[in-house]
C-alpha cells in the first residue's frame, strides 16, 4: 500500500500519465564537430549555484516509505550540493532536517486562517530556513481511488488486509516501520503548523488538514509581507496565476500538475511551461513532474525552465537504500546530463533554447 501511494496518481491517471508522456513530444536536434570536453551542468538559482540543474520535491511521507526519509534525502543533497524540499507532511520535525541540510527549502500546506499562516510561516523562519515554497493547488484532497483500492489511508487503519499487506512486506516492516517505532516512538505529522501535529494513527487528522478550501491570493501577500526569505510558489498551471504572483512579490514558482495526484486530466506541466515563461520573463520558473532521464531535463531545460525537480524516482532510491541510493540515482542522473550535453554539442546549459528541440511527430 505504500509503494501504491508514492507511485499512484488521482482518479483515472490521466495526469500523471500526461506529464510523463509531454516529454516523448520533443525530439532534440543535436550539433556536431563541438568541442564539448569543457562542459559543465552547474546552475544558478536564487543567486546560489548548484551542482547540476534538478533537485528534490517535496515528498509527503517520506519517512513511511525509507526510513527517516527525509533526513536521507536532506543529507545527500547536502553532500550532492543540491536542493531539497522538505514536505509540511513530512514525519520529522523541520528544525531535524534543517540542522541535517541547513540550505534544505521548507513546503507549506496552509489553512486560510491568519493566524495558524503567521505561526507556521514564524516558526519556519526561526529555524533558519531561506526558502519557503507555499502549495497552492490543494484546496482539498486529490480522489486517490488507488489508495482505496490499495488500503491505504490517512490516518492509517489496521484492517486485517493492511496486516496481511505489512507482514508480506517484512523488510519494510522491520527496517523503516519497526525500526521507526522502536526508536523514535509513534510518528507525528510534525511540520503541518506552528506546533506538533496529530499522530500517524490519529482520527484528528482531518480536522488538522482543514481550512485550506479558504487560502487566497490575500493570505499570499499577507505571507510576503511577512516572509523576508526566498518565496516560491508551487502548483502553477496558468499564466494569469504566475503573473500575479510574480506582481504580488513572489521570488520564483513550481509548474506543477501535483504528480497527477490531485486534479486528474490537469494539463501537463511541460504543455504549460513555454508560455508561463514568455509571461513572468526573468523570474525563475521551475518544473517538475514527469521527469525521468537526462535528456527529459534538457528538454524542460530547453522550453525555459531554469530549474527542475524530479520526485518519485529520488524516493525509491531513498527506500531501497538509504543516503547511498540517494546518491547513486542523482549521480545516474548527472551522468546521463553530462552524456546528453556531449552529443548535444553545448557546453553550457545556458545554450539551451527551442532550436534544440522539434516536435517527434513533424
Amino acid at each position: 500500500m505504500i509503494y501504491g501511494y508514492i507511485a499512484g496518481a488521482v482518479e483515472t491517471g490521466t495526469a500523471r500519465r500526461a506529464a510523463l508522456r509531454a516529454y516523448e513530444d520533443y525530439a532534440l536536434v543535436p550539433r556536431v564537430l563541438v568541442d564539448v570536453s569543457g562542459r559543465s551542468q552547474e546552475r544558478l538559482l536564487f543567486g546560489r549555484r548548484y551542482a547540476a540543474p534538478f533537485g528534490i520535491p517535496a515528498l509527503g511521507g517520506a519517512a513511511i516509505a525509507a526510513y527517516r526519509g527525509d533526513l536521507v534525502l536532506a543529507g545527500a543533497t547536502a553532500l550532492m550540493n543540491q536542493p531539497m524540499i522538505l514536505s509540511a507532511s513530512s514525519l520529522i520535525r523541520l528544525e531535524e532536517v534543517h540542522a541535517e541540510n541547513p540550505d534544505a527549502w521548507f513546503q507549506a500546506y496552509l489553512a486560510g486562517d491568519d493566524g495558524r499562516i503567521a505561526s507556521m510561516v514564524d516558526r519556519v523562519a526561526a529555524a533558519g530556513f531561506g526558502t519557503l515554497v507555499v502549495t497552492v493547488d490543494t484546496p482539498v484532497p486529490g480522489n486517490r481511488e488507488n489508495n482505496m483500492r490499495s488500503g491505504y489511508s490517512m490516518p492509517i487503519r489496521i484492517t486485517p488486509r493492511v496486516a496481511l499487506d505489512c507482514l508480506r512486506h517484512p523488510r519494510w516492516l522491520v527496517g523503516t516501520l519497526g525500526r521507526t517505532f522502536f526508536r523514535h516512538g509513534m510518528p507525528h505529522f510534525e511540520n503541518m503548523d506552528a506546533t506538533r501535529g496529530p499522530p500517524m494513527l490519529s482520527r484528528n487528522l482531518v480536522r488538522d488538514l482543514g481550512a485550506r478550501d479558504q487560502f487566497a491570493w490575500p493570505h499570499l501577500q499577507a505571507i510576503r509581507r511577512r516572509w523576508s526569505g526566498q518565496l516560491v510558489v508551487k502548483g502553477i498551471l496558468a499564466c494569469a496565476d504566475a503573473e500575479r504572483a510574480r506582481d504580488i512579490g513572489v521570488d520564483g514558482i513550481i509548474v506543477s500538475n501535483h504528480g497527477g495526484r490531485q486534479l486528474d486530466h490537469a494539463i501537463a506541466p511541460l504543455r504549460v511551461l513555454p508560455e508561463i515563461k514568455a509571461a513572468v520573463g526573468a523570474m525563475p520558473v521551475m518544473i517538475d513532474g514527469g521527469i525521468r532521464r537526462g535528456t527529459d531535463v534538457l528538454k524542460a531545460l530547453a522550453l525555459g525552465a531554469d530549474f527542475v525537480f524530479v520526485g518519485r524516482p529520488m524516493l525509491f532510491a531513498a527506500a531501497i537504500a538509504g543516503v547511498d541510493g540517494v546518491l547513486h540515482a542523482m549521480t545516474l542522473l548527472r551522468d546521463e546530463i553530462s552524456r546528453d550535453m556531449a552529443m548535444l554539442g553545448i557546453t553550457s546549459l545556458d545554450a539551451l533554447d527551442r532550436t534544440y528541440l522539434r516536435g517527434s511527430h513533424g
